[in-house]
């Protein structure tokens, strides 16, 4: 094998984020470009001599191709052993559980572009998982972004392609190269939390449901899991083999995107349950027949009953969500006399708080839930989850739901997302609002008055760092909060968010139509921000 050290010249990329580096395939694709990355990953982690790499992704297009250029970068940089998922495919989470379990002290490289399209004209991207296997906290990430605007060479070997669909060790070089089942590890520690006995007395009891896995990563595991383990009827799962452009689709499971389960669950012969996963299986969609249950009602419903599964009998030590994420899991938090913690958003910032013992579980509003067996959101362990309370309730979907609004009261929510936005607009818009802060106290805006307007900064509880910067947020009087953040997970342009909430505590209220409860709140942070005057439009592209 021919060790190679190849001359070159720097990406100048932008800094890596919570998700790692998305960009269009083509990006990634051009001469050196993900050469480049990796070689900046490496040299950004002091280098990879003699430890052990996990490697996989969700199959989208340039996913196999790319793991062939890691494994030869990696075993020519001195990597003793790579640990990657047959076929090139690993679950986010399962990736996680996977450094954890390998104790692969090299830590992770996640291929994917999440819930962003895939395909040779679509989205891209990688990722780094440290050791812990969580994502890589700011210090690492500033280090591989500080490389990137000085590399001047890569390491890398000629050699033939590793078999990525053969179980089993192979050699590149000196270092090892394991292929192994991606499903087998994550699904024995799925065992470990819920009960599979109950959820497999569920289905046999005649219990019904609907898995979407979008044409993605989650299929595989769905199906072994739901239909292999747990007995499930075939055809449970659907949309369940991994394509590399998601079937032509958008792999965000949300009720735009996710439009086939939507018509199920809302047909009149629909099934008991409902639920979906994304591109790389660490997002979630939970319905019943009939019912969309937004994420952040999500997180307060399974905190409120996680004590149902073998995994947390003992109950949960706190619970943290993101600051955008609605405040319903707040009020169980408080019932239940346990820690709540706001967070910026950014699974990242989960990982101090779960490292710490602070937490158990953590959410997001995007449909993201997780807990402490992993350092990710996981998709499927929430799917699971749910499962195991339903099997022991015996209630339905819908009747969990009245009787979490009616013990903590309803958090009416909805996200609005302005995608592709002009990046100059955008950031008129927020800068716009920020000088108005300091005077928006007591003032009134559409018929609602501001009891506190600020900019969120978040000092982590753990390490005491401070991250500035995370969102303009409006509380208004009656438990109303609006929220405004640019998103960074597209590649191209700029995503403006507007968060609205509504706490309703009347019983007769608990049932009304969302879009209604939320007018005042909307108006308000519409007229107070002049959003849709900055950017031109009136409508945002998608809610919900």
């Amino acid at each position: 094998m021919l060790m190679q050290t190849v001359q070159t010249t720097p990406i100048a990329d932008q800094k890596p984020g919570t998700s790692g580096l998305r960009k269009k395939t083509a990006v990634f694709r051009a001469s050196h470009f993900l050469e480049n990355y990796v070689q900046s990953i490496f040299d950004g982690i002091e280098g990879v001599l003699g430890k052990t790499l996990v490697v996989g992704g969700d199959g989208r297009f340039f996913n196999d191709i790319a793991i062939q250029i890691i494994l030869r970068m990696a075993a020519a940089n001195g990597a003793a052993k790579c640990i990657v998922g047959q076929n090139g495919l690993l679950s986010t989470p399962a990736a996680s559980h996977l450094v954890r379990l390998r104790q692969a002290d090299g830590g992770g490289l996640i291929l994917s572009a999440s819930h962003n399209p895939g395909g040779p004209d679509a989205d891209f991207g990688l990722k780094y998982n440290g050791p812990n296997g969580g994502p890589a906290p700011e210090a690492v990430t500033n280090k591989i972004y500080e490389r990137t605007k000085v590399i001047d060479h890569y390491k890398t070997c000629a050699a033939d392609d590793i078999d990525l669909a053969i179980v089993g060790m192979q050699t590149l070089g000196n270092m090892t190269v394991e292929i192994i089942d991606p499903v087998e590890d994550y699904a024995a520690l799925m065992q470990k939390i819920v009960d599979f006995d109950k959820i497999r007395a569920l289905f046999a009891g005649g219990f019904t449901m609907c898995f979407d896995a979008m044409h993605a990563v989650t299929g595989p595991y769905a199906h072994t899991i739901l239909e292999g383990m747990l007995g499930a009827p075939k055809g449970t799962v659907i949309n369940g083999i991994p394509s590399t452009d998601f079937g032509k689709g958008h792999p965000d499971p949300n009720p735009a995107w996710a439009k086939v389960l939507m018509n199920i669950m809302h047909s009149t012969d629909a099934p008991d349950f409902g639920a979906a996963s994304d591109g790389d299986g660490d997002r979630n969609m939970i319905l019943g027949r009939g019912v969309y249950v937004t994420p952040s009602d999500s997180l307060a419903l399974l905190t409120a009953h996680a004590n149902l599964a073998p995994g947390y009998q003992d109950g949960v030590a706190g619970v943290a969500r993101s600051m955008p994420t609605s405040r319903a899991v707040d009020r169980v938090a408080e019932r239940l006399g346990i820690g709540c913690f706001e967070t910026p958003t950014g699974w990242k910032f989960f990982g101090n708080l779960l490292d710490a013992g602070k937490v158990t579980l953590c959410g997001e509003e995007s449909a993201g839930t997780g807990s402490d067996h992993v350092r990710e959101k996981d998709g499927l362990w929430a799917v699971l989850l749910w499962l195991n309370i339903l099997a022991e309730t015996q209630r339905s979907v819908a009747e969990l739901m009245m009787d979490l609004w009616a013990t903590h009261g309803r958090c009416y929510y909805a996200r609005f997302d302005y995608e592709d936005v002009d990046s100059a607009k955008a950031t008129e818009v927020i800068d716009g609002l920020r000088p108005k802060l300091p005077m928006l106290a007591g003032a009134r805006i559409g018929g609602l008055q501001v009891q506190m307007a600020d900019e969120f900064s978040y000092v982590d509880p753990v390490d005491r760092s401070r991250s500035d910067g995370q969102g303009i947020r409006l509380v208004f009087e009656n438990g109303a909060r609006a929220v405004f953040r640019l998103s960074g997970t597209g590649t191209q342009g700029a995503t403006i968010r507007l968060y609205l909430e509504q706490l309703e505590t009347d019983h007769s209220r608990l049932q009304e139509d969302p879009q209604k409860v939320l007018a005042n709140v909307r108006d308000a942070a519409l007229t107070l921000s002049d959003l849709e005057a900055i950017i031109g439009r009136t409508a945002p592209d998608v809610i919900t």
